[in-house]
């Protein structure tokens, strides 16, 4: 790994992320997932708050809401869509991220940034809630 000045921080948080999303999608779901939470609330770009799963939210659910969070600000901000590999995101994962921005710019258009990243908040942990409310979404690790 290279010292941080060539990735930034930017770059290191999207490699955490990568490998938190890669650790959940192998099925190693947990504390390790739970680990990148407290750093990758720390270096986002944003002010918002991160969003807050529900307490019965499964561990996938809660690290793929902070997830989508994450990017779903990122990507309003710079008005693009990444590689959702190189977001370390599922396909699956990718439909969630790519719904919650679609929604938030329309919140955005019709009232303000502010309640763009509340709607980020809520349509993220909802969405994130449904497909992991087993534990794991059927399909294996790329649905």
């Amino acid at each position: 790994m290279t010292s941080g000045g060539a990735l930034g921080k930017g770059g290191a948080l999207g490699l955490a992320l990568l490998a938190a999303g890669l650790a959940a999608g192998c099925g190693h779901a947990g504390a390790r997932g739970d680990a990148t939470g407290p750093r990758a609330r720390a270096e986002s770009p944003s002010p918002a708050p991160s969003p807050s799963p529900s307490p019965e939210a499964t561990a996938p659910a809660r690290l793929c809401t902070r997830i989508i969070g994450y990017w779903s600000r990122r990507t309003l901000t710079e008005d693009t869509y990444g590689d959702y590999q190189s977001m370390g995101l599922s396909d699956g994962q990718y439909e969630i991220l790519r719904e919650v921005v679609d929604a938030a710019r329309a919140e955005r258009e019709r009232s303000d940034a502010r309640a763009a990243d509340r709607l980020i908040d809520r349509r993220a942990r909802e969405l994130c809630e449904e497909r992991y409310r087993n534990g794991e979404p059927t399909g294996g690790p790329w649905g």
